[in-house]
């Protein structure tokens, strides 16, 4: 009954994350938001509804283990096996914004997560603070938004599948998708609420900690209706919003997610050692190795992404050996420190300088064709 529940409750979060992005979308681009915000915001923070129905309900329960290992262990899981994932199906094409803009935010939200929860709480102002950015953030994209000419607004209108603007009157169409969203939220509430209780049910069966359990069965549940976008997305060749989707929902997952469960909280959340010590750094340097990965040739190749893959495989494979407190650990602790990490960086290191020179190279040609020797 436990696992079928656990089963169940994914379902409803990954069919009522579905009816709520669809509605949404189709709502945004009635208003006339751009293709690259509905993908930054809407169709991101659609995605990101079950992480926040779970956080919420897990902090009113008093298990901000839970609350904050969805949040970091989805944030994990978005860029590593999601992109990787992506990657694998077809290089993936970073916008020039995301590098700009939005990969620095998400660097910047998870140092700041961090740095709240120094004294190991993230308390209700914190949570305020947080949230207050979220609808910053999201206020400056649609500006943004606004400020740029959208010649591709109907073009999204019909890509949600709304038909033509006539087909139905703008008060029905309206009324039809506030439905998919009112839909889509209860359905999040009640599969979060069965998913939540199953996995502590689960976790303490087994002698597996909330941490762990938050941060890999929930947080990969959670994160099921970004897997299923992004890479459709890649299949459809909509590559920059396969990549788009993740940055926005990691960004969404901080500020929003964990900054309004700590805020409803009357204590806020209790942050455990071991997210200040392990893997809220692993969420950081996750967010950090997006920049240089992103900037070379603004691609996500191939090999790029089987190494995402790889180093999830690796996280996921720590957190079951810590928890059981294997003794193979320290050994594959030491390789993973002294052999894999390096040999990473160094790869990333290179590949980034060789990048810089080609466009530095690239930039004297084109002033060199724009101003030619005079005589």
């Amino acid at each position: 009954m436990v696992i079928a529940m656990l089963i169940a409750g994914l379902v409803l979060l990954v069919v009522g994350a579905e009816i709520l992005v669809r509605g949404a979308s189709k709502l945004a681009a009635i208003a006339g938001i751009s293709p690259l915000v509905i993908g930054l915001t809407i169709v991101a923070y659609g995605t990101s509804a079950p992480e926040m129905a779970v956080s919420i309900l897990s902090s009113y329960a008093g298990q901000a283990d839970i609350a904050v290992g969805n949040v970091v262990g989805s944030n994990i899981f978005n860029v590593l096996l999601i992109l990787g994932m992506s990657a694998l199906v077809a290089p993936l094409v970073v916008a020039q914004q995301l590098i700009r803009l939005d990969v620095p935010i998400m660097i910047g939200v998870s140092f700041l997560m961090l740095l709240f929860g120094l004294d190991g709480r993230i308390g209700r102002s914190d949570g305020v603070v947080l949230f207050a950015g979220a609808i910053a953030y999201t206020l400056f994209l649609i500006y943004q938004s606004r400020k740029e000419q959208n010649l591709d607004v109907q073009q999204e209108y019909e890509q949600y599948g709304a038909g033509e603007p006539g087909d139905r009157p703008a008060a029905l169409v309206w009324l039809i998708n506030l439905a998919y969203i009112v839909g889509g939220l209860v359905l999040l509430v009640l599969g979060s609420r069965w998913l939540v209780n199953s996995s502590v049910i689960i976790a303490r069966s087994i002698g597996v900690s909330e941490l762990v359990i938050g941060l890999t069965i929930v947080a990969a549940g959670t994160s099921l209706p970004e897997l299923a976008t992004s890479i459709v997305a890649s299949f459809k060749g909509e590559r920059d919003i396969a990549v788009g989707n993740v940055v926005g929902s990691n960004i969404f997952n901080i500020l929003a997610v964990l900054g309004l469960s700590a805020a409803v909280s009357p204590a806020g959340l209790a942050v455990s050692d071991s997210v200040l010590r392990f893997d809220g750094l692993v969420m950081l340097a996750v967010a950090i190795a997006c920049l240089p990965i992103f900037f070379t040739g603004n691609l996500i190749t191939r090999w790029e992404g089987a190494v995402f893959i790889g180093y999830y495989a690796a996280y996921t494979l720590y957190l079951i050996l810590r928890s059981t407190q294997h003794a193979i650990l320290p050994l594959f602790s030491q390789a993973m420190f002294w052999f894999v990490l390096p040999i990473t960086v160094l790869t990333i290191a290179v590949v980034t300088l060789r990048e810089l020179r080609r466009s530095r190279h690239r930039k004297q040609q084109i002033s060199s064709a724009e101003d030619p020797p005079t005589r």
